[in-house]
């Protein structure tokens, strides 16, 4: 059983994310009688969420220009790999790898028959094997969980949220004379800045997800929890570009892939480091004390 209940956080925070959209859908129905503009914004984003999830390998593998390679060019990698999928009975990921000085990793796929796992050079170039192997087996993980369908939901939600609140913002709630005026401004404000808040917990939650359940496939928590400390300084060292198609692919890797600081922390996807390493340190002290 998971010691922090993430699981259970990820089904509340998608309950608070479909309460806000029903939110929504109620002031529109109530100000205009209808709720067809709802429906339409819904199927929108349901294809939107289709698309993103069954092209999410795609998208992210040539986000980070990463290119395949083979176990001749690999082999470290492709030990690990393999060694994890088959503890974790599972199929053999496609293994890429991106030429950038970077550090960081990632993994991909609608599901593990169709799943991708790729590692910069930086990261090669940073971590001994040991750490590598903590990232391989959290990057595993969200595969595994299905956490590229979780993440694609989240975001669809959370985009027709505020597709839907800047529409309510320039066009008004139609009928005026049944529609609260002070209720629609303050949810066309304050929703999509809901809906991105509880995407980033989702995400936050999923990360501490694959940590965990990834510590539990190498049976190392402290390897996975040195390699967070060194990719910590390793990105703030050399940070990916801050770039629309690397944003987008940003959740995605297991840290923050830009330089990350001040205010900028409240809006990331990835909970802080030191957090993350606790909770590791904490499990490996567990796992002694058994």
């Amino acid at each position: 059983m998971r010691s922090h209940f993430n699981g259970l956080k990820t089904t509340a925070l998608f309950g608070v994310l479909w309460a806000v959209l029903l939110g929504i859908g109620a002031l529109i129905a109530g100000g205009t009688g209808s709720s067809a503009p709802l429906w339409i914004f819904a199927l929108i984003g349901v294809g939107t969420t289709a698309y993103g999830y069954w092209n999410s390998g795609k998208i992210a593998i040539r986000s980070m220009q990463a290119y395949p390679v083979t176990e001749a060019q690999a082999p470290g990698i492709y030990r690990i790999v393999r060694e994890l999928s088959v503890k974790a009975n599972q199929p053999m990921p496609a293994i890429f790898v991106s030429p950038t000085p970077a550090p960081n990793a990632f993994a991909t796929g609608r599901n593990p028959k169709n799943a991708a796992v790729c590692c910069t050079e930086g990261i090669l170039n940073l971590l001994d094997e040991r750490e590598l192997r903590g990232v391989l087996g959290h990057e595993l993980m969200h595969v595994y969980n299905r956490d590229i369908l979780t993440s694609s939901v989240a975001a669809a939600v959370a985009g027709v949220i505020t597709s839907v609140a800047q529409m309510m913002m320039f066009f008004g709630g139609g009928d005026r004379r049944n529609a609260n005026p002070l209720a629609m401004i303050a949810m066309a404000l304050l929703a999509p800045m809901a809906a991105s808040m509880i995407q980033l917990a989702i995400s936050r939650t999923r990360e501490y997800d694959a940590d965990e359940d990834g510590s539990r496939l190498t049976d190392d928590p402290l390897a996975l929890a040195s390699a967070l400390r060194k990719l910590e300084l390793g990105v703030q060292q050399s940070p990916l570009p801050e770039e629309q198609n690397l944003v987008n692919a940003s959740h995605l890797m297991i840290a923050n892939p830009f330089r990350n600081g001040g205010a900028r922390k409240l809006f990331s996807t990835h909970p802080p480091m030191a957090d993350r390493v606790d909770r590791l340190e904490k499990m490996a002290g567990r796992a002694l004390g058994s």
